[in-house]
């Protein structure tokens, strides 16, 4: 990691793009996966004063449920606007139902913050489908959740202002340092990835990066932007698995969720995010990344990588259909 990247996202100037900037969201419909608590609940707390209908997806209906009184408890005439969407991205059944639930209810789908994920959990721990953790919840099931929910994006798309229509994927800083050369190593993730934890980890936050770039190439001609984010390093509840001694010191590096929901909520209304910007990187707290140090990414996704990527992802779910 590039020492100027480092200081630029660990220590970022104050946003300039909050909820004042979003003007008002009438008639449109977003997904905030993960919504129940940190970055995605701070979210989802901007966007309800919008107009929107927000659909929060999560795994736990009772912790939705108490986030969603929470939210609604300042303009309860607003509350029908703000649903629970039961979605647990550890099973692709379970993906494949809360998109059906979503699909049955609206015509359309403006935006998707794709927020929830794993971080560093055990060696070995496997989704229900026995795939790697890191890459099963944070990489497959969040493409699969998305290529069933296209339909929709493209029928917003069709009748939306142009750029407007988004796929907003999750990365972390540890993308740039722990993730190997090319950002995955198809061997690995083939074998249920490596013996480290971090490295599994940041090669799924890697690949965040690369099915963002993919989707961009393979969506943007419905007029769909596709671009990936880093929240920021945040207090929030990823680092549960980690040690106390570790977070004695991490925690002083870390900052209030609500500061990543600024970066997520840039990611889906700036006006700067462009065609141009397709599979581009947002950096907290809400700016575009003009070039990431990681070249050998650059180069990966020049050569075809991130199509590699999406192909193995959606063998993967061709195998657990």
């Amino acid at each position: 990691m590039a020492l100027s990247s480092m200081v630029t996202q660990y220590w970022p100037p104050p946003p300039t793009f909050t909820e004042k900037d979003v003007p008002s969201q009438q008639g449109r419909v977003f997904i905030v996966t993960g919504g129940n608590q940190g970055v995605g609940y701070e979210l989802i707390k901007m966007l309800y004063s919008t107009g929107a209908v927000i659909y929060m997806a999560s795994r736990s209906e009772e912790r939705a449920e108490k986030a969603i009184k929470d939210i609604v408890s300042a303009d309860p005439a607003g509350s029908s606007r703000l649903r629970f969407l039961h979605l647990d991205l550890n099973d692709l059944n379970a993906v494949r139902t809360a998109a059906k639930t979503f699909s049955d209810q609206e015509s359309r789908l403006d935006i998707i913050w794709n927020n929830a994920g794993v971080g560093a959990v055990k060696v070995g721990t496997k989704t229900k489908q026995g795939i790697e953790a890191h890459m099963g919840i944070n990489v497959i099931a969040p493409v699969l959740f998305t290529q069933l929910l296209l339909p929709k994006l493209q029928a917003a798309a069709a009748t939306s202002p142009k750029n407007s229509v988004r796929i907003i994927w999750t990365s972390s800083c540890m993308m740039e340092q722990r993730s190997p050369k090319g950002g995955y190593n198809l061997k690995d993730i083939e074998n249920g990835g490596t013996n480290s934890t971090y490295i599994n980890y940041a090669t799924s936050k890697s690949a965040n990066w690369m099915v963002a770039d993919e989707a961009g190439k393979r969506y943007g001609k419905d007029g769909i932007i596709s671009v990936v984010q880093n929240p920021g390093n945040l207090n929030t509840q990823i680092y549960n698995t980690q040690s106390k001694l570790m977070m004695f010191f991490v925690r002083r590096l870390l900052y209030p969720p609500k500061l990543g929901g600024y970066t997520e909520l840039y990611a889906g209304f700036s006006p700067e995010i462009t065609e141009k910007q397709q599979g581009g990187l947002i950096i907290p707290w809400g700016r575009v990344q003009a070039r990431n140090p990681r070249e050998d990414i650059y180069e990966a996704l020049e050569e075809g990588k991130g199509k590699e990527l999406w192909d193995w992802i959606e063998a993967q779910i061709k195998a657990h259909a």
